[in-house]
């Protein structure tokens, strides 16, 4: 197998963490998003969708995105299971990280997107170029609150965002956490609940950057 990452980006990171949960070790290929290398015509053979995470597996097929990804690495490896062990709890996770990336990473997204400067006509990713919308990143800043007020809350519940246990919705979680930074967007110091939880994350092997 062969995974197409890049270090400083979100998205891939979710899948290093996963394979370090896995105790996994995959051939890398590094893919430079800062100078283009993702909208090259070599890449785009890879995946046309010019983004990383990929994960090409022996017989050739390519996985484009880290839900994909992490499922055929869980189905594949069962060991520390991490998307649910039954039809009930693989409901409920899915459910749970399906919430950290629609409220959570896609908020950021919108924010980082429409407001930094080394993106300006790359609002959305992918081959065509879109410009960026102001309104969207300040829309995208009110959910970013919501959202850590919302986690906040629901780590007030439950130890961990799914559960009693450690599984892809506390990864997808953490990744969003730390991408606030990005948007200097920080915990706010009374989440106490969300800063209990990153600190215990942020301690697991996986986590290290």
């Amino acid at each position: 197998m062969i995974f197409y990452d890049c270090a400083t980006a979100p998205s891939p990171r979710r899948v290093r963490i996963f394979l370090a949960e896995k105790g996994l070790e995959i051939k890398t290929v590094q893919v430079d998003l800062r100078h283009g290398e993702h909208l090259d015509e070599h890449f785009r053979t890879i995946n046309p969708h010019c983004t990383v995470p990929v994960l090409e597996l022996d017989d050739g097929t390519r996985l484009l995105d880290s839900n994909s990804i992490c499922l055929y690495l869980d189905e594949t490896y069962w060991e520390m299971n991490l998307l649910g062990r039954d039809a009930r709890e693989k409901a409920v996770i899915a459910g749970w990280n399906r919430d950290m990336e629609w409220n959570g990473f896609m908020a950021l997204a919108e924010v980082f997107r429409n407001s930094s400067r080394g993106l300006v006509g790359r609002a959305l990713t992918g081959p065509v170029n879109y410009e960026q919308i102001p309104a969207l990143a300040e829309r995208g800043r009110r959910r970013v609150k919501h959202f850590f007020a919302m986690l906040d809350a629901r780590l007030g519940k439950s130890a961990y965002v799914a559960g009693d246990r450690f599984t892809v919705a506390d990864i997808t979680a953490f990744v969003c956490v730390d991408f606030a930074a990005w948007i200097k967007f920080d915990i706010p110091p009374k989440a106490k609940n969300l800063h209990r939880w990153h600190e215990e994350i942020a301690a697991r092997p996986g986590s290290v950057k």
